[in-house]
């Protein structure tokens, strides 16, 4: 190839520790265990020959007739009177809405079990993000409330409205304060029903907080433009991109919109325009967002101010005081030059971002954008997002009414502060004096269980309402079963409460959206009900001048930079999976890989390599991270290239404990190690780091699967790909002669292949959480992930490289190639069954379980499966997987789907797997097959696109391109005739039905 560039998956993989060695030598983790067998037989481990080949003979005999056994029974009741709607075996779908975005539902047999991005909603077939695709595990979750509770007791709505009814009436009396509490409301009706409580209890007040706070971008925008809103950033209008730690493809405020947006700057159709964005990202730990950057540069929390603080200095030309502590960090002080430089060039169209919740440090950051023009182009404030409108003083203000006893009502919804404030002790404390304390979660959790009324509300695919998640964009959220247990809507029960005239939401929603929205009579609300949105249009973004305080600001972030020096320095962050905490008992979520560390299960201190060799501290020792205010946590140390040393990272959302089965213990709760500082909440502090002694393996899924340093991941720059299209291809250079061990496989028919653009997947995970819930792929614990046997059909592989040999590095090339562990860049690839022509599982196998199909995708037979694992022994993808056990019916895997609500999920298209059966991607073929019976029963071909697998259609980058590759129109085809596409181990001749297209970086070259 044309790169000296060195891939590997880990640290043991760059470094051959003997465990890695040790592991990788034998394709199996794990020795059969032969001599629990020869136990159980009666037989000792030392046996006579004839005695042992009985033993196996009569085993394999067993196996077999079991293999040939019918299938348990199970009784079915049928419809009496069916309803209309149903035909079974016919999918029904609903349009609803998630987090602001509009999504499809798909329902069997009145059972919600699949979502998806709506194809005909604002963003087109705009994918979903992996939180999304979970969400359907929510609505079965036993660990719910079944009913209301009132005094830790079980009681009914007609008891609890009459309680909380006179309990209000007594603090109206009382002239005390009520007080509603909740994270950022999107919508408008519920904002209405609020309105209307209010207006029935005029002491009360809505306190709106969120656990990972956008209050500062609000606050400065409100100082430097006296516009208080979050603005619409515009990544695809962006030329120049620099990031100060926001993890804009992944959490920070819109990751789903901002990928699209991103990667229409950056896929195959842009880069055949000769057109590709520059992002270069300043930040502490490695995010999704920093690993899909062109040039990356590892800073403390305590320079990301003074760098800032550079960077207007080098754009406007001004000389403001406080980026001397930049001098400590060369290569960093060498990338802001180069960022201002190409900032400059690009004015009007760059766009600066920072994650900071620091009201100096946005305010700077406004000040830059101003100065390069980048407002009413790449941020708009006149069509701002409303998803995170929380306000952190007004909370701190709130915990202070409780201490001093003014407060007599306080209701939760959608809030769990004891969990995820900062300073939940207090919290905790001044809580226990309200008399009235009343949550709407659906379950005990850490909050409501200090509460003397729960009254739970339903999932929200039970629930009538809307969402507004940014100006002019409306999404109606409807029901797709009636509740699985006895639950209410919150805002049904502020409306019994409040004495309102409409008792019944979904006529109250309705009636809001008539008089509101749809009065312009652009859809009626039946048409409304099959679309799922309405979009009002767009306003006129105008341009604004900055009026705010930059050299207080600058005089702000260097005194905060002084302080978070003065230990180690801490980031708190979210995972892409478990966020702020909310999905910590989505098992789906908690054995999704993170993206960067590919840890499950788990939450942990991310250290840099060499800084923690200096802490005496190795790969998955104790360790105990104390904060200012005395709150310590011990957690398991990963050792992660990329990290700026002299910092630790922890991700948020873990160490829940009243969560449910699946997420109570796991982590621990990094919240409180926050700080509150100036008005705001910050994810950026110091602490003191120490050896607790012992060790914890964490969960990882990375180098379970060893190419033994094959030719993988093929990559190459934007300027290389400009001179030569076919660059980093390989295809350039010479080949060897293949030759056959099979006849050809003529597919007259269809060729169902595939498309992945590495220049588009940013390594978010969606896809696999799709392909688990479309194809009942189980869940196994951590324990079974740190044994090797994880489930998943598609996987996410991610590679660090750095160049080897090339030691000399320029003021243009320092950002770029520093060699060293601080310095890392990462490429991510989506690994699946590869559906060869020429399989070498298929040949293995002694019963021919797995096989070719005339349209050119390799088949499995689970019920002819014997278990021997020759076939997962000879794909050199190491895509196939075992079942070990039942993972879906084993009382030992209980987090999950062993039980009576959550197997309502189970797709019936798709069977479940049993112990001793190899499983695999089967290419979707339920979707494959129900597409040809669709066309068929329409008396028609079928048409490019019309069937989507389920990694394809949750992917927001639009990575994954599926289709016929004998239809020379299709998308497919296109997409493989693209000069970036190389086949994986092509050289071996497998013949894969997965072509990949090559990795491109615009980065600065000498």
């Amino acid at each position: 190839m044309e790169s000296n560039k060195k891939y590997w998956k880990g640290l043991e993989e760059l470094q051959r520790t003997p465990e890695f060695v040790d592991k990788n030598k034998n394709e199996f983790a794990e020795d059969l265990p032969l001599e629990d067998v020869l136990s159980e037989s009666g037989l000792n481990t030392v046996t006579p020959r004839r005695d042992f080949l009985k033993a196996m003979g009569f085993g394999l005999g067993a196996v077999s007739l079991a293999a040939c056994q019918t299938a348990p029974v199970t009784k079915s009741i049928p419809y009496l009177i069916k309803p209309e709607e149903i035909t079974p075996g016919v999918p029904n779908y609903y349009v609803s809405s998630y987090n602001g975005q509009s999504i499809l539902v798909k329902t069997r047999e009145g059972r919600p079990i699949k979502i998806e991005g709506n194809a005909s909603g604002l963003f087109g077939n705009h994918g979903t993000d992996a939180t999304a695709q979970a969400s359907v595990l929510d609505l079965y979750d036993v660990s719910k409330l079944q009913e209301p509770q009132l005094n830790n007791d079980k009681a009914s709505w007609s008891q609890i409205d009459s309680f909380v009814k006179g309990e209000l009436n007594k603090v109206q009396a009382s002239g005390k304060k009520i007080r509603l509490v909740s994270t950022t409301i999107t919508s408008p009706s519920a904002k209405a029903v609020i309105a209307d409580f209010i207006a029935q209890y005029p002491n009360t007040s809505h306190i709106q907080v969120d656990p990972v706070s956008y209050t500062a971008i609000i606050r400065a925008n409100a100082d430097s433009f006296g516009k208080a809103v979050l603005p619409h950033y515009h990544f695809e209008r962006a030329d120049v991109i620099v990031s100060f730690a926001a993890d804009f493809l992944g959490t920070w405020i819109a990751g789903e919109e901002f990928t699209k947006q991103y990667v229409s700057n950056r896929n195959a159709e842009s880069l055949k325009k000769g057109k590709m964005s520059r992002h270069i990202q300043f930040e502490t730990g490695m995010s999704m967002t920093g690993t899909n950057a062109d040039s990356r540069i590892a800073v403390k929390p305590s320079e990301q101010g003074p760098a800032l603080i550079a960077l207007y200095n080098a754009v406007t030309g001004n000389s403001l005081s406080g980026a001397e502590a930049l001098s400590k960090n060369p290569a960093a002080a060498t990338a802001i030059k180069i960022a201002a430089k190409e900032l400059q060039g690009a004015r009007g169209r760059a766009l600066v971002v920072a994650g900071s919740n620091d009201v100096s440090v946005q305010t700077l950051v406004n000040a830059i954008n101003s100065a390069l023009g980048s407002y009413g182009s790449t941020i708009d404030l006149d069509n701002p997002f409303y998803l995170y409108a929380g306000n952190d003083a007004a909370f701190a203000a709130f915990t202070g009414e409780m201490n001093r006893g003014e407060v007599g009502a306080v209701f939760f919804m959608n809030s769990n502060p004891v969990y995820d404030f900062y300073d939940n002790k207090s919290f905790t404390g001044a809580l226990a004096k309200v008399g009235l304390r009343v949550s709407f979660a659906d379950r005990r959790d850490e909050t409501a269980s200090l509460c003397n009324v729960i009254a739970p509300a339903a999932n929200y695919l039970e629930s009538w309402g809307d969402e507004n998640a940014f100006e002019g964009y409306y999404t109606l959220v409807q029901p797709t079963i009636n509740p699985v247990f006895n639950t209410r809507q919150a805002e049904q029960s502020l409306l019994l409460w409040s004495d309102n005239p409409q008792k019944n939401y979904y006529e109250y929603v309705k009636a809001y959206w008539e008089k509101n929205i749809l009065s312009g009579g652009s859809k009626t609300w039946k048409e409304l009900l099959q679309t799922g949105f309405v979009y009002t249009g767009t306003k006129a973004a105008g341009s604004y001048t900055f009026s705010g305080n930059v050299a207080g600001a600058a005089l702000t972030i260097a005194d905060q930079s002084k302080s978070l020096a003065k230990d180690i320095e801490v980031q708190l962050y979210q995972s892409v999976a478990i966020r702020d905490g909310r999905h910590a008992n989505n098992a789906f979520l908690q054995e999704l890989p993170d993206p960067v560390s590919k840890v499950t299960w788990d939450n942990y201190i991310a250290i840099a390599p060499k800084f923690a060799e200096e802490q005496g501290l190795e790969e998955f020792d104790l360790a105990t991270i104390q904060g200012a205010n005395g709150y310590s946590i011990t957690l398991p140390v990963l050792l992660q290239p990329g990290q700026a040393r002299g910092t630790v990272s922890i991700a948020v959302g873990y160490g829940r404990t009243k969560a449910g089965k699946a997420g109570d213990g796991v982590g621990q709760n990094a919240y409180p190690l926050a700080g509150f500082v100036n008005g705001t909440v910050q994810f950026l502090t110091s602490a003191k780091l120490s050896k607790a002694g012992g060790k914890m393996e964490l969960a990882q899924t990375q180098t379970h699967h060893s190419y033994e340093g094959r030719d993988i991941i093929r990559e190459t720059s934007f300027k290389k790909y400009m001179q030569d299209p076919f660059s980093g291809t390989g295809k350039n250079e010479t080949g060897h002669k293949n030759y056959d061990l099979w006849p050809e496989h003529k597919q007259t028919g269809h060729s169902w292949v595939m498309a992945i653009d590495l220049n588009a997947c940013t390594g978010c995970g969606s896809c696999v959480v799709a392909c688990n819930v479309e194809n009942n792929v189980p869940v196994v614990g951590k324990d079974e992930v740190r044994r090797r046997r994880e489930m998943h059909w598609i996987r996410i592989d991610r590679y660090y490289t750095f160049n080897e040999g090339d030691k000399a590095v320029t003021e243009e090339r320092e950002i770029e190639h520093l060699e060293n562990l601080d310095d890392v860049t990462v490429v991510h690839q989506p690994m699946l069954c590869q559906h060869c022509d020429h399989a070498p599982c298929e040949t293995v196998c002694p019963v021919i379980a797995t096989m070719h199909s005339s349209d050119g995708l390799n088949y499995m037979a689970y019920n002819r499966c014997v278990g021997t694992r020759y076939c997962a022994n000879n794909c050199p993808y190491k895509v196939r997987r075992f079942n070990w056990f039942n993972y879906w019916n084993d009382s030992r895997f209980d987090n999950y789907l062993n039980n009576e609500f959550t197997q309502l999920m189970l797709n019936p298209d798709v069977t479940t797997r049993s112990r001793g059966v190899m499983e695999k991607c089967s290419m979707c073929i339920q979707r494959i097959q129900g597409g040809r019976l669709q066309a068929k029963l329409e008396k028609r071909p079928l048409k490019d696109g019309e069937i989507k697998m389920a990694c394809q259609q949750a992917c927001t980058a639009g990575a994954i391109i599926f289709g016929d590759f004998n239809d020379p129109n299709s998308a497919v085809r296109k997409a493989l005739a693209n000069e970036r596409t190389y086949y994986v181990l092509q050289e071996i001749n497998t013949q894969p039905g997965i072509g990949y297209q090559t990795k491109v970086r615009n980065t600065t070259e000498a």
